[in-house]
């Protein structure tokens, strides 16, 4: 039987729908860390009073708002550079949306379900642990959607100083014991809230004393390096007219630093044509620049055989040449799932050159400058567990990205944020390259070095320092903080059978 809905169940679905689209704000580029711990605090509070069946309505609710903000940049890439109508861009994004809202949705029912059937004084475990897996999950399931998790909004506060130890998922699980620890301050039963105080001091006193301590060693002599921002539009990527002016422009730009650095760094698909099908004088002239003139050339492009199989590749010229791979593509934008049912629907599953294969998993490592690299292309440095593949052998992070697919809007300080997590995790310097910003050098620290402006056509010069040594999350990756919310969760399932028999 349906429950009636009155003025107080719309007043709490209508704060979950508000606290939602206020939780990005946590995130860059406004960084506002705090909202991270008082929004799902206020969540919990409303999921508290909730039934299951309204529970899941708020979760939804929340949902909606958290991703119709968050992520509503997946319109620009649909509509402006897809190919594709305004109404049915507004369609796939409100699909889109609406998909990531069943995360919150069913981990609001599934928390609500497990707290009502546990015992007491454990339940307030329930919360912090269902988010989690909820974030992991969604981290995965069908290639995955990482994208605001609740620790990368951290990476400026003093909870940074553990993700070289537990990962981003590790802070997202800190911030939501002091998001429970504050809705448990504000029940009757738990006060005085002494216990809840002290760990919140407690959490951010460690931080704050981990946030300068060294896990890695700087090794060597830094690297100078020259990242190329072409700053060409996105809309002309796939123009036949336009390839040899893009090639062209990226290779001009190139030209003052060769000699001069240890690296030129050209950003995802500079190239979009295959570097196979590139003209030869072009390609024996970078090769030959790369090779004697002391500078390495790292360029992103397509690389293989249009007709048998192709990635998104990133090329290193020069000392030691070499190729990777994408790893993990993007659906829909990379390669289209149901391939030939979707192509018929917009522009955007039939985009040229969305057909990639995906790279292996165990790849030899790049070098470049005398350093061993960890690559990622684009979204692949959003899934930290992959990049450390790569380490603790490589000493240098490097991305390429191409963030003209979401023009003006939070995306491209949001993948920042991200890029800013993983050197953090890994205690590596990043070397981030992209076409149209924001192109940076980020410290082993997750700060930032240098910066470019975004839409400007630059090259960003600066020194990156190589490391070696691992951090606890390069040796563990995720598994220790998993482990603890596997079995936090297996503790509270058996409680609500065992009261239930009961």
């Amino acid at each position: 039987m349906r429950e009636p809905l009155n003025r107080k169940h719309i007043g709490f679905d209508v704060l979950a729908f508000l606290c939602g689209a206020v939780l990005p704000c946590a995130f860059a580029p406004l960084n506002l860390y705090i909202l991270a711990v008082l929004i799902p605090a206020t969540m919990f509070w409303c999921w508290y009073r909730s039934t299951p069946r309204q529970a899941f309505r708020r979760g939804y609710w929340f949902g909606l708002g958290m991703f119709g903000v968050g992520a509503s940049w997946v319109y620009i890439a649909i509509s402006d550079f897809g190919f594709t109508s305004a109404p049915v861009a507004f369609v796939l994004t409100s699909l889109f949306v609406a998909f990531l809202a069943l995360f919150p949705a069913l981990q609001a029912w599934i928390s609500i379900h497990l707290a009502t059937r546990t015992q007491q004084k454990i339940s307030w475990l329930v919360f912090p642990a269902v988010w989690l897996l909820f974030e992991w999950i969604r981290g995965w399931f069908m290639t995955g959607f990482p994208w605001l998790h609740l620790g990368y909004s951290q990476i400026d506060s003093p909870l940074s100083g553990y993700a070289p130890m537990i990962g981003v998922y590790g802070l997202s699980l800190l911030v939501l014991l002091l998001a429970v620890a504050l809705f448990l301050a504000t029940q009757q039963r738990y006060k005085p809230a002494v216990i809840q105080g002290v760990s919140l001091l407690l959490i951010l006193t460690g931080g704050w004393i981990l946030s300068g301590y060294q896990w890695t060693q700087s090794t060597g002599k830094p690297v100078s390096v020259a990242v190329v921002q072409g700053n060409l539009p996105q809309l002309t990527k796939w123009d036949p007219d336009k390839v040899l002016e893009r090639m062209h422009t990226y290779q001009d730009m190139s030209e003052p630093y060769w000699g001069k650095t240890n690296l030129i760094v050209w950003p995802e698909n500079a190239l979009t044509i295959l570097w196979q099908d590139a003209p030869l004088n072009y390609r024996e002239e970078l090769e030959h620049r790369a090779k004697t003139s002391g500078t390495d050339l790292i360029l992103g492009l397509p690389y293989g055989d249009a007709e048998i199989a192709y990635y998104s590749s990133m090329l290193v010229l020069g000392s030691t040449p070499g190729v990777y791979h994408k790893r993990h593509l993007v659906p829909f934008g990379e390669y289209v799932p149901l391939g030939d049912v979707l192509r018929s629907i917009g522009g955007f599953f039939n985009l040229p050159m969305s057909g990639f294969s995906r790279g292996e998993k165990h790849q030899v490592h790049l070098k470049a400058a005398g350093q061993l690299l960890a690559p990622s292309i684009c979204y692949e440095d959003a899934f930290g567990e992959e990049l450390i593949d790569f380490l603790p052998a490589a000493t240098l992070l490097v991305n390429g990205s191409n963030n003209a697919w979401y023009g003006r809007s939070w995306a491209p300080h949001q993948h920042l944020q991200i890029s800013r997590m993983r050197a953090r995790e890994t205690g590596r310097q990043m070397i981030r390259s992209t076409t149209t910003g924001i192109s940076a050098l980020i410290d082993e620290f997750g700060q930032l070095i240098k910066t470019t402006p975004q839409f400007e056509q630059t090259v960003l010069q600066g020194e990156v320092m190589p490391f070696t040594g691992a951090t606890p999350f390069v040796r563990w990756g995720n598994w220790p903080v998993l482990i603890v919310v596997w079995l936090t969760l297996a503790v509270l399932i058996s409680s609500a059978i065992w009261s239930k028999r009961a």
